[in-house]
């Protein structure tokens, strides 16, 4: 089982999504021998899941079923164990794109979290790119190492206990891209712009606080970044549902009108009738605010 290599047969030492449905589903590790609860029953390891396929049906003990699907980032965003903050694929979508990240480029990251970011980094630049994080938090790092490992995308980064704001990361002129989610960003500005290759890259930092914006875009100016611009990624989710509007009635076209008036005052008036579509509601509140990401390239000049 890796992150950026799809197996089918599910093997011992996996890691496995057991999925109920879209608003419920777990991690787990598959072990011999072991057993995993659920509100449908237990699931046997040995028996239920180990040589089957990935995507298939498993029928749990008290006759419930559940799908047993292949870990992805996104499914591994949705159901990691948090040690901080992370970002979602939203952010994580955009940050992608605007950072030009492909097969093959070379990104410095930090800090490292629970890893949502990273492992999506890891698949964009698989199988010939690589991932140099950095976390300030000792426990945090040995614990994104052991996950790397586990997740077999060891060989495609390197995490390192440090303050990037003070040692930066390790590299020099290496990097194609830089990202930064860290509480004051604008003290690592220098240490990523040595990163960076010096025929230019791109940098991103996230920042939850406008301030922080402020002060970090101050700083790529100091330090000669170009394009400077910050957005944020708000996520507005519709429900569809079908609706019943009465028709208008707009009345009786001139030429079908009776001549004899008092005929017409003699017929019933005819009643609208309604109509059944598919409508789009908006939800009344919303998340209002997410963070903001701040985007620069490093000037050749």
């Amino acid at each position: 089982m890796s992150f950026v290599e799809y197996r089918e047969p599910i093997q011992d030492g996996d890691t496995a999504i057991v999925f109920l449905g879209h608003d419920s589903m777990f991690p787990v590790t598959i072990k011999q021998g072991g057993q995993t609860q659920t509100k449908y029953g237990v699931i046997r390891h040995s028996t239920d899941l180990i040589g089957k396929k990935y995507g298939s049906k498993v029928t749990c003990s008290k006759g419930g079923w559940v799908y047993i699907l292949y870990p992805t980032p996104e499914l591994w965003t949705m159901n990691l164990p948090h040690r901080t903050q992370i970002l979602y694929s939203t952010d994580i979508s955009m940050i992608t794109m605007m950072l030009e990240l492909k097969p093959g480029s070379v990104v410095c990251e930090s800090g490292t979290g629970s890893g949502s970011l990273s492992h999506a980094i890891i698949r964009t630049v698989a199988p010939t790119g690589h991932l140099y994080t950095v976390e300030f938090h000792q426990q945090r790092a040995e614990k994104a190492i052991e996950e790397f490992q586990q997740h077999k995308v060891d060989h495609l980064v390197r995490v390192k206990n440090q303050d990037v704001c003070k040692t930066g990361f390790g590299v020099s002129h290496i990097a194609d891209a830089v990202f930064l989610d860290i509480p004051s960003p604008w003290e690592a500005i220098g240490h990523a712009k040595d990163a960076l290759k010096i025929e230019g890259g791109r940098v991103c930092s996230f920042s939850p606080c406008i301030e922080q914006v402020q002060r970090t875009c101050l700083a790529l100016t100091e330090h000669g970044f170009t394009e400077i611009n910050t957005l944020e990624i708000l996520l507005r989710v519709y429900d569809v549902r079908g609706i019943n509007l009465p028709v208008p009635d707009f009345g009786t076209p001139a030429e079908e009108k009776s001549s004899d008036a008092d005929k017409s005052k003699q017929l019933p008036a005819s009643q609208p009738g309604t109509a059944h579509f598919k409508s789009g509601v908006s939800p009344r509140e919303m998340v209002g605010h997410t963070g903001y990401l701040t985007f620069a390239t490093k000037s050749l000049f």
